[in-house]
């Protein structure tokens, strides 16, 4: 031990030595501190830490199936041709609208069920929910498919003949839509993100670009009938998959007993969230068919492409409301207003700096991976930059409308999305006939701007909280 003391007492050699020795401990100081809060975050066990765990894992499938979605539609839009992608494209938007909304809200209406009743304890209520309200949302859903195969009947002297066949196709998708609503709604409840997303996000995705690929090396057709016939049966298969997946994990979360069903109860919840839910998609997907009647299916195909691929600028937004949304109830539930005012305002900022950062990336990006679609695409770059406005103002006040609907102000956020549906149809029925899918661009993202606008003053008004991003404090 002698000799190490001895030798820290020598002099420098030269004035380089001496340097060296002194930058010698920054180094190791440095590393032990990136250490120590790596080591602090891996302890953090705190709801804030969980909440954004969950909210990574939402966002990194929701990514992971933006991509494999770019990949798939490039192949489609090269198997199938801009005119048959157009047709699937605006068949397929009528499922994910309709899909949506065929549960009639009760899968949001889980993110407030369960938290609600785990926390009261009432174990009988929360057993008759997971399971009844599966079978009522496949029943709702059911109604609506036959509703719909009956309305394509009756419309089918008006209606294109090429879109006929794609569209009872879709009907068939829709029963069991409402189970996979459900079904992502419990698992989300139980911070079980991927059994909640990559099921239908992701399986099934890959299941129809292998599926079509092999039509299409095979000789097989590859119209819009083929991708909507694959379609069917690949969600119908990855949901039965998830139902089985999510009852064993239950089984482990929920201790066995009697089941009290009150579907009076939640259909009381959900069917407000069900309005605000329909005026929401009826704003996201209003510009898509609007397209669709006033121009051609080629420029349907161009706008989707862009649209998408901004798309994943939102999937920051919907990875923190699905992560987040049932802890408001939680907090409200438990009466802890003050945890609640900090808990949204780091919602907030995880919303819009993740979303500034991803769109400021694909805009970088848009051009070369527009092209990826083909030669004719490269128009959608416009679009791209007009949508990015409406988007980042939605993540400027983060999930303020899963806010509102959880804590009660249901038809304060409905007649908000009526109002921005109603700004939007109007505005693309007199944009697009004279400018084209830019048109349908300016009216969306207008649309989403006043959206938020109202969304930040009714929190503000109703509840006392500041949901924008920047300036201002929150209050209980």
């Amino acid at each position: 031990m002698a000799l190490p003391s001895y030798a820290s007492r020598l002099p420098p050699a030269s004035g380089d030595t001496a340097h060296a020795q002194t930058d010698i401990p920054a180094p190791a100081s440095k590393a032990a501190r990136l250490i120590a809060r790596v080591r602090a975050i891996l302890a953090d066990r705190s709801e804030s830490r969980l909440a954004q765990l969950v909210a990574g894992k939402v966002f990194l499938v929701r990514v992971a199936s933006a991509l494999l979605a770019l990949v798939s539609q490039v192949l489609l839009a090269r198997f199938m041709g801009s005119f048959e992608f157009g047709i699937y494209i605006y068949v397929w938007t009528w499922v994910l609208m309709i899909g949506a909304l065929s549960d009639m809200g009760l899968s949001s209406a889980a993110r407030r069920f369960i938290p609600e009743y785990t926390e009261l304890k009432a174990f009988d209520r929360l057993r008759g929910f997971i399971t009844g309200s599966r079978w009522l949302a496949f029943a709702i859903a059911t109604a609506i498919g036959a509703v719909g195969a009956l309305g394509v009947f009756l419309l089918q002297p008006y209606i294109d003949h090429f879109t006929v066949i794609p569209l009872y196709l879709a009907c068939v998708t829709i029963p069991i839509y409402g189970l996979v609503q459900m079904q992502a709604g419990i698992a989300q409840s139980y911070d079980w993100p991927n059994l909640a997303l990559m099921p239908f996000y992701i399986w099934r995705q890959l299941a129809i670009t292998v599926l079509m690929g092999a039509a299409w090396l095979f000789g097989a057709p590859t119209d819009a009938v083929t991708a909507m016939v694959i379609g069917v049966v690949t969600t119908w298969l990855v949901t039965i998959g998830q139902l089985f997946v999510l009852d064993r994990r239950l089984k482990q979360k929920v201790p066995p007993g009697p089941k009290l069903y009150e579907p009076k109860t939640w259909l009381a919840t959900s069917l407000p969230i069900f309005v605000v839910e329909g005026f929401y998609l009826l704003l996201t997907y209003v510009d898509i068919l609007t397209l669709e009647h006033l121009r051609s299916p080629e420029e349907v195909a161009v706008y989707y492409a862009g649209a998408r691929l901004l798309a994943i600028v939102a999937f920051v937004y919907f990875a923190i409301a699905g992560a987040t949304t049932h802890k408001f109830t939680q907090y409200h539930v438990a009466g802890d207003k003050e945890r609640l005012a900090s808990f949204f305002k780091e919602t907030t900022r995880w919303t819009f700096w993740p979303s500034l950062a991803v769109c400021a990336a694909i805009l970088a990006f848009g051009k070369p991976l527009l092209s990826l679609f083909g030669a004719d695409f490269s128009s959608g770059y416009r679009v791209m930059f007009i949508l990015s406005v409406g988007m980042l103002a939605r993540a400027a006040v983060g999930p303020a409308e899963r806010l509102l609907n959880m804590l009660g102000e249901r038809t304060q956020c409905a007649s908000i999305y009526a109002i921005a549906f109603v700004i939007n149809l109007a505005l693309c029925l007199l944009l697009i006939p004279h400018i084209g899918i830019e048109g349908a661009a300016v009216a969306t993202s207008t649309a989403l701007v006043v959206e938020s606008i109202m969304l930040y003053r009714v929190a503000k008004r109703r509840l006392g909280f500041h949901v924008f991003i920047m300036g201002g404090a929150q209050k209980s």
